[in-house]
């Protein structure tokens, strides 16, 4: 079993312990995070919905982000992961949830946002905790870092 299956395991145990679900709103791992979860076996008991919203638009029309913060802090932000995994808990009824939104690469990145910057948050309830990282590596790199950054996240929150 890999590094994230692993990890997927161990947050799904965690999960049914809690009798909680967990909803996914992802971007730039275009749905790795959803798709990971669900390699374990039952993981219907405990994974609610996965929201691959790519285009701003789609953040906007199925999240709830609002357009405004796109202009004002752009798509790969604290602010717009932060409202992503709201309206992910929102739109799923999940206890928890994890967003995502980074530059994968190659191309796409800024000065202010090179290629590897990726926001992540995570949701609890009402609580709410995000991080940045600039993760190394070519595209495929920067989303399997992104993936487990967002299980690990996810078996840290639960566990608070």
């Amino acid at each position: 079993m890999n590094c994230i299956t692993s990890l997927s395991a161990r947050l799904g145990e965690h999960l049914q312990r809690l009798n909680a679900q967990v909803a996914t709103a992802e971007s730039c791992t275009g749905g790795g995070i959803a798709e990971a979860i669900t390699r374990v076996p039952g993981s219907s008991a405990w994974f609610e919905a996965g929201y691959v919203t790519y285009s701003n638009q789609q953040k906007t029309r199925q999240l709830g982000v609002p357009a405004a913060l796109f202009e004002q802090v752009g798509a790969v932000s604290q602010e717009v992961v932060e409202a992503m995994v709201r309206g992910a808990q929102a739109a799923s009824g999940a206890r928890f949830a994890v967003a995502v939104s980074g530059v994968a690469g190659p191309g796409g990145g800024s000065p202010s946002k090179p290629v590897g910057t990726v926001w992540l948050a995570w949701g609890d309830g009402a609580r709410v905790h995000s991080q940045r990282h600039q993760f190394a590596g070519d595209r495929d790199a920067v989303r399997e870092q992104s993936v487990r950054a967002a299980l690990d996240g996810l078996l840290q929150l639960g566990a608070e």
